[in-house]
C-alpha cells in the first residue's frame, strides 16, 4: 500500500468549462488503485475560474497581489470541492487547507486547495508529501513537459526528460505570482529540492499517471 500525493492543475478540472469527461476518467483510474489498497491526497488547483475572477478584480481596482492570492485560493476550494463530491464513496468529508495539519485518513483519498497568499498548491503539496514521509509529486496540467524554454515564446524549446533541482529552478526562478503558469511553482520548487522530493510532470494523459503509479516509463519530465 502507498500513499500517493497529486498536485491537479485547475486547468484539467476547469480549462473553460468543467472538464467531466476527464474527471470521469481520473475517478475510474484512482478508483481501481484505491481498490487495490492504496491512498491519495489530491491538491486542486483554481484554474480558469481563478485566472477569469483575477483578471476582473485588477480590472475594478488598483492591483493586490495579496487580494488575487485570496481569489485564487478559493477557486481552489470550489474546485477541490467539486472533485470531491465526484470522488463521494471514497473521499475524506474534511478538505485539506493547512497543509501542515496532520492528515486523519477516514476514507482513501484526501482532497485540498489552497491555504494562504503566497502558497500554490504546488508548494502545498510538498509539504503534505513532507508529512506523509512520500518520496514523491505527481505534477498533472496542461504542460506535459518541462522546456527548456517557454514552448509559446521559443519554437526551437526542447522537452526535457529528466532534470536535476538546481537545473529546473534556473529555468523557473524564485518569484511567486499569482495565476503563475508554470509547470511547477518556483517556490516549490525550492522546498523540493530542500526536501529530497521528486516531481513528475506528466501533463493530462492518464496512461502517463497510471504508468508512474505502477513505476513504468513515462512521457513527461522527472525532476529530482
Amino acid at each position: 500500500m502507498k500513499t500517493y500525493v497529486i498536485s491537479l492543475g485547475g486547468s484539467l478540472i476547469v480549462p473553460d468549462e468543467v472538464d467531466t469527461g476527464f474527471l470521469k476518467e481520473f475517478k475510474e483510474l484512482v478508483d481501481k488503485k484505491v481498490e487495490e489498497g492504496n491512498k491519495f491526497v489530491i491538491y486542486c488547483g483554481g484554474g480558469s475560474i481563478a485566472r477569469k475572477y483575477q483578471k476582473a478584480y485588477s480590472e475594478v481596482v488598483d492591483d493586490n497581489s495579496e487580494a488575487q492570492d485570496w481569489i485564487g485560493i478559493s477557486a481552489t476550494h470550489l474546485n477541490a470541492f467539486l472533485v470531491q463530491t465526484v470522488f463521494h464513496e471514497h473521499a475524506c468529508e474534511e478538505i485539506i487547507q493547512d497543509p501542515t495539519k496532520k492528515i486523519k485518513f477516514d476514507k482513501p483519498i484526501a482532497f485540498a486547495g489552497g491555504w494562504k497568499p503566497g502558497w500554490s498548491t504546488d508548494y502545498d503539496a510538498i509539504m503534505v508529501a513532507k508529512q506523509l514521509g512520500a518520496e514523491s509529486v505527481i505534477n498533472m496540467s496542461n504542460i506535459e513537459y518541462v522546456y527548456d524554454a517557454d514552448p509559446k515564446k521559443d519554437k526551437n524549446a526542447k522537452p526535457i526528460k529528466e532534470i536535476s533541482w538546481p537545473d529546473f529552478r534556473k529555468i523557473v526562478g524564485d518569484e511567486w505570482k499569482p495565476g503563475l503558469n508554470m509547470p511547477f511553482d518556483p517556490i516549490a520548487a525550492k522546498e523540493a529540492d530542500g526536501s529530497g522530493i521528486t516531481v513528475y510532470v506528466v501533463g493530462k494523459d492518464l496512461k502517463n499517471l497510471l504508468n508512474v503509479l505502477d513505476e513504468k516509463e513515462f512521457i513527461g519530465t522527472k525532476i529530482e
